[in-house]
């Protein structure tokens, strides 16, 4: 990666800007209230974050249906996810940003990136629906000339579409337009767009290390950019 050829950075928001974790408990345990099924742990959550509503929604919902005797209980999956997504989507919109904060060093990062002249795009799985109002509420918002959510496109990060996007949006080539992420899901669609990539340290990334990531480094804090 050459920094000094870099115009622009695509920026996740789940785990790289804000730890969500607490807003994600707190709308999937009223989701799962709902449904009267058991609740679930911010530490079973973390692992399960990053690839959009829909997995999230279904790996929650194995979680608890893994704990009720097939012997007492009728599914119909179907109906059950159409359900679960519906209330989930209820008590998301409804607490949006509550329970969630910026990660230190955050702003320096952003206000660093655009001291440099860089164009800033966000670019996350979160349903465009939520991101935007979250990063308004955290006093993200106006950083960001290209907002994208996980529904904006066909398909979502790791796939690069996403990324395509973003930097025909911006008017960058991938090659100049860096990506910083939390997890695998950010450096596989940098790497297939052909994108740089860094990686912050302390994200989610489904529950695995991040130093096991091809990416092109880490960053303990946005800060450091």
């Amino acid at each position: 990666m050459n920094p000094a050829a870099i115009q622009a950075a695509i920026v996740d928001l789940d785990g790289t800007m804000v730890d969500t974790l607490g807003d994600f408990a707190a709308a999937l345990n009223g989701m799962l209230a709902d449904l009267a099924l058991q609740a679930i742990a911010p530490s079973a959550i973390r692992p399960m974050v990053g690839k959009g509503s829909e997995n999230l929604i279904n790996l929650v919902l194995k979680h608890a249906l893994a704990h009720i005797p097939p012997t007492q209980v009728a599914i119909n999956s179907a109906a059950l996810f159409d359900r679960a997504m519906d209330r989930y989507q209820h008590h998301y919109g409804a607490i949006n940003g509550q329970f969630s904060a910026v990660y230190p060093g955050v702003v320096e990062g952003l206000l660093a990136m655009q001291q440099r002249g860089w164009k800033l795009a966000c670019v996350t799985n979160k349903p465009i629906a939520l991101a935007l109002p979250l990063l308004q509420a955290k006093g993200l918002g106006g950083f960001f000339s290209q907002v994208f959510g996980g529904d904006s496109f066909e398909r979502k990060k790791p796939d690069p579409l996403p990324l395509f996007k973003a930097c025909e949006a911006l008017g960058t080539l991938p090659a100049h337009t860096l990506v910083v992420g939390d997890s695998s899901n950010d450096a596989q669609a940098a790497r297939a767009a052909g994108c740089p990539v860094l990686l912050v340290t302390y994200g989610y990334n489904h529950g695995e290390p991040v130093s096991g990531v091809d990416a092109d480094g880490l960053l303990d804090s946005l800060a450091g950019i």
